[in-house]
């Protein structure tokens, strides 16, 4: 894997933990750390070691304290409408994504970085988290596509009260909202989202990425569409060994043992 500038990516067996290291800017997300993004999930897409992957934020402070506003005060709208995308199309790439991603969230999640973990499959909160939309606040709306996702999590009305308030939450009110699913010690983040890596891991890998598919697609479908779009993937299963193998195992009553074929 090559050497990035602005991410530390470590292995953990078939959990790859990738953290965004720029702690001196709280991790904000420039155009260099957004190339780097993509690249390491471009890298990771085939390689079929990879079980599941974890984002996090470098230093005590930030998981990513939103995008570089030193790069962005100068540039005009056109550059600014390129910036919106290039970041829409690698957080699409992260939300796509085969195998789950887990946001293991340190501390600010704002603007640009509220918009990565939305990106994620599952988000895990230190209890000093805090999470925000301040892009009012700037003169500018959330561009990395925080007005789609986040109203799509929690609903029209929170995600409007949050866009357009610029209001920053802690943790456990973002757990409320349901924008969080779990709370944690500080101390306690990557060991948890380590473990439920590997809980999820340990499931037939080819069920796991289909069950994902359907649920990121059939939520963008009407109900019929979606319904048929299920029984399609549910069908793909069966011709697996991993189904054979489960269901096989289930009878015998032992353990499973997945190949991911």
């Amino acid at each position: 894997m090559q050497a990035y500038n602005n991410l530390i990516v470590e292995r953990d067996g078939a959990v790859v933990v990738i953290t965004i290291n720029r702690p001196r800017e709280l991790n904000a997300l420039n155009r260099a750390t957004i190339l780097e993004l993509d690249s390491v999930f471009n890298e990771l897409e085939v390689d079929p070691a990879v079980g599941a992957v974890i984002l996090t934020g470098g230093g005590e402070k930030a998981f990513v304290a939103g995008a570089d506003i030193a790069e962005m005060v100068n540039i005009g709208a056109v550059a600014a409408r390129d910036w919106s995308r290039l970041g829409q199309q690698v957080f699409s790439r992260i939300e796509n994504f085969p195998r789950v991603v887990i946001a293991a969230i340190n501390g600010f999640a704002l603007g640009g970085g509220c918009e990565l973990s939305l990106a994620c499959d599952i988000r895990i909160a230190s209890e000093k988290a805090k999470f925000g939309q301040p892009e009012v606040n700037l003169g500018i709306t959330p561009g990395f596509a925080g007005t789609q996702r986040l109203p799509r999590l929690v609903g029209k009305s929170q995600a409007k009260l949050l866009i357009l308030t610029g209001d920053v939450i802690d943790a456990q009110a973002a757990q409320a909202i349901g924008l969080v699913d779990k709370v944690v010690a500080h101390e306690e983040l990557l060991t948890t989202a380590k473990a439920l890596a590997g809980k999820i891991i340990a499931k037939a890998p080819v069920a796991v990425s289909q069950a994902k598919i359907a649920i990121n697609r059939g939520v963008e479908m009407d109900s019929e569409q979606a319904y048929a779009y299920e029984a399609e993937l549910f069908g793909m299963c069966f011709t697996t060994d991993d189904q054979t193998e489960g269901m096989s195992a289930f009878l015998e009553k032992r353990k499973p043992v997945f190949t991911g074929k």
